[in-house]
């Protein structure tokens, strides 16, 4: 996806790692790269890995990278696995970041994602993006649907910061949440994005 959007998605979370002074970031359930084919054109992002279970998408993904300079493709690491699996080789990456890809998860199962990224990775600052329920009309989405038929859950404003609010209490994080994506003041953006800091890091 391409979509002027989804552009301001990506700039909001390549700001936040900016401004958190992120060298290793994890991207879960990267996709065809369109976050990860942004921060290699950074040299501050010093290693790079992409998880997901799509082996379509990570052939996309290996394809574009693979016409870019060796010494760049270096610094990405990709890995076909679920963002639900304890993945230890990430343990101490500087941000773990899932751009509208949280909300692919079974409601059950959103416990063993916080273990998964908050007891095992423990980055810094991990971001999310997700949706935004209330949008949807906007995009012309019919209220008995979701955006898209792999969507497990879409949430509105406050039950997004009801979610973000518990998951910083458990893990003694520093959080915000964030409208983004074409805001309007009534019903705020697209999407919306949780930052959650470790909380002796300073930004």
């Amino acid at each position: 996806m391409s979509t002027a959007l989804h552009e301001e998605r990506l700039q909001a979370v390549m700001d936040v790692l900016r401004i958190t002074g992120a060298r290793s970031v994890a991207d879960l359930g990267c996709g065809d790269g369109a976050l990860l084919l942004r921060l290699i054109d950074d040299p501050a992002f010093v290693r790079l890995v992409g998880v997901e279970q799509s082996v379509t998408a990570l052939g996309a993904l290996r394809a574009a990278l693979a016409v870019l300079d060796e010494a760049i493709r270096d610094r990405v690491t990709l890995v076909e696995g679920s963002m639900l699996d304890p993945h230890r080789q990430l343990a101490g990456f500087d941000a773990v970041v899932m751009v509208e890809t949280i909300e692919h998860l079974p409601p059950d199962q959103l416990s063993r994602w916080e273990r998964a990224v908050f007891d095992v990775i423990a980055p810094k600052t991990v971001i999310i993006t997700t949706p935004n329920a209330g949008y949807n009309p906007l995009l012309g989405v019919p209220a008995h649907r979701f955006r898209h038929p792999g969507h497990k859950f879409e949430w509105d404003r406050p039950r997004f910061r009801q979610w973000a609010e518990g998951v910083a209490g458990r893990h003694r994080r520093r959080w915000l949440v964030r409208d983004i994506a074409g805001v309007r003041e009534d019903i705020g953006g697209a999407s919306q994005m949780a930052v959650f800091l470790d909380p002796d890091l300073v930004i």
